[in-house]
C-alpha cells in the first residue's frame, strides 16, 4: 500500500481549514486517512502559526516510505523535523495562545457584566399594569 501524506480539505466556503493526514495514495483528496498529523489554518495572521504539526509520528510515517505532497514538503521544510523555522513557529504559537486567553477572560468580564446592566434595566422600567 503506497501512502501519502496530503493535507485534507475541511472548513467552509471562503474560510478553509486543512489536515495534514497519511492516507493511501488511491484515496480522494478528502476520503479516510490513515492518521491525523497535524493541521494547517491559513486563515490565522501570523504565518508562522498557522502550522501545527506531531513531529514524532511525521518522523515515522517517512521512515516507512510515505511520501508527502509539494505543498506539504514545503510546510514540513519550514515546520517539520530539522524545520528552518522552528524557533519562529514556537514564539508564534506562544503569543497566539496569549491572545486566545486574553480574549476569553475579556468575554468573561463581559459577561459578568452584562446581566448586571440588565437587571437594573428591567428594575428601573414600569411595569404593566392590568
Amino acid at each position: 500500500m503506497a501512502v501519502r501524506i496530503r493535507m485534507k480539505k475541511l472548513g467552509r466556503r471562503h474560510r478553509p481549514f486543512y489536515r495534514i493526514c497519511a492516507m493511501d495514495a488511491h484515496a480522494p483528496r478528502d476520503g479516510r486517512e490513515i492518521e491525523v498529523l497535524g493541521t494547517y489554518d491559513p486563515m490565522v495572521r501570523d504565518p508562522d502559526a498557522r502550522v501545527v504539526l506531531k513531529l514524532d509520528r511525521i518522523t515515522y510515517w517517512l521512515s516507512v516510505g510515505a511520501q508527502p505532497t509539494e505543498k506539504v514538503q514545503i510546510l514540513l521544510k519550514k515546520y517539520g523535523p530539522n524545520g528552518t523555522r522552528l524557533e519562529q513557529q514556537k514564539a508564534a504559537l506562544e503569543r497566539l495562545a496569549q491572545q486566545r486567553a486574553r480574549r476569553a477572560s475579556l468575554a468573561k468580564a463581559a459577561a459578568r457584566a452584562a446581566p448586571a446592566s440588565e437587571a437594573d434595566n428591567q428594575s428601573t422600567e414600569e411595569k404593566p399594569t392590568y
